[in-house]
């Protein structure tokens, strides 16, 4: 008990002293310029994959807030078709610098400089932007496809209904643990530092299951205070919210970043 009140402490030292307020800060205004031209990239993408408006929607749901759902869909459904290679430019440009500026929390975290090239960040950062636009989709394909496959090992193998059951409970599992690799991925590359992959589990499974938590929480919250966010922002309202959801989720993936450090220093977690 006394070792994780110490981590605790040690926790707090560090959010404030590497400015993890300030940074998540930086990847909220990243995401935010990012998910507008991301919209009109699922918008074109629909067109040539099986996804609804209603399963995207509904995936949305899970954890978006209300109003910066309702603002979110209301831009999906301004579906034009032709702009799909302005949408992933856009958000390659866009969500590569927010991930540039998790690049730059996490080197602090690890309290080392950066040294490598121009180049070589730009490259690492688009490749994490495409694996987290990767995992995103899945995330929407997942329901449609998973519920077909499910629907057919029922028929073939003539298994019982249970199975459906537990198979749409699984369908989830998967999706966090799609999210889980690929926060390690983020975790792991990332930093100008040598981090294993068995030091940036801890960190991918916390930011997994706390932003869960958090979306859910923070979305029920919304739920309960939106009218003084439209009183206060006015037609800005759901903007303003999609924005500290996105702080929220930007301070949870820096933790994990700092919790991966942190570990790293205790023995057990040495190369």
């Amino acid at each position: 008990m006394q070792k994780a009140i110490q981590f605790g402490k040690e926790l707090i030292g560090r959010f404030t002293e590497h400015e993890v307020a300030g940074l998540a800060a930086q990847l909220a205004y990243f995401f935010l310029l990012a998910i507008f031209p991301f919209m009109i990239f699922l918008v074109a993408l629909m067109g040539y994959l099986p996804i609804s408006l209603d399963s995207l929607k509904a995936t949305l749901d899970r954890y978006a807030p209300e109003a910066a759902l309702e603002l979110i869909t209301n831009n999906l459904e301004a579906k034009n078709g032709s702009l799909l290679s302005v949408g992933i430019i856009g958000t390659l440009i866009s969500a590569s610098n927010g991930i540039n500026a998790i690049m730059r929390a996490f080197n602090r975290a690890y309290e080392v400089g950066e040294d490598r090239s121009f180049l070589k960040n730009r490259f690492i950062a688009i490749v994490l932007t495409i694996a987290m636009l990767i995992v995103i989709v899945v995330a929407l394909l997942l329901p449609v496809f998973g519920k077909a496959i499910g629907l057919y090992v029922f028929t073939w193998f003539g298994v019982s209904e249970r199975f459906l059951a537990i198979w749409d409970a699984l369908r989830w599992v998967i999706s966090s643990g799609i999210l889980i690799l690929v926060l390690l991925s983020l975790y792991i590359l990332a930093p100008n530092h040598h981090v294993n992959i068995k030091q940036a589990l801890a960190g991918s499974v916390f930011a997994t299951l706390f932003w869960q938590l958090a979306s859910l929480g923070f979305s029920y919250y919304v739920s309960l205070s939106a009218q003084a966010y439209s009183t206060t922002y006015g037609s800005l309202g759901g903007i303003i919210i999609l924005m500290l959801w996105f702080y929220l989720s930007g301070m949870i993936i820096i933790i994990g970043g700092e919790i991966n450090a942190m570990l790293r220093d205790r023995k057990a977690f040495k190369p």
